[in-house]
């Protein structure tokens, strides 16, 4: 009878063991889950960020030409005013 426990209790122990495997297992398999969708949610994110910044830099290089034109017809604006000036500074000293 003895040896019936013995090989009762080794049984127990096997299947107590394969439990514990199983749960370490199945827990295990739970966070490789989480994580790969928490990967994915942030490569997503990241994407979606990447998107928002190629925007950001088309718009910054669209006012960029703006910029740069607006500044060529100041340029050519403030030439002509100097132009201007400098004919009626020639006719005040002729005047004079």
């Amino acid at each position: 009878m003895n040896e019936h426990m013995v090989m009762l209790a080794d049984a127990d122990s096997v299947g107590a063991a394969a439990g514990v495997a199983g749960a370490t297992g199945f827990f295990l398999l739970c966070i490789v889950i989480v994580w790969q969708v928490a990967a994915t949610w942030r490569a997503r994110m990241l994407a979606g960020r990447e998107e928002e910044y190629r925007k950001l830099a088309a718009r910054y290089a669209e006012l960029l030409e703006d910029s740069v034109e607006l500044q060529r017809r100041t340029a050519e604006d403030l030439a002509q005013t100097r132009t201007a000036l400098a004919s009626v500074e020639k006719m005040m000293r002729e005047i004079d």
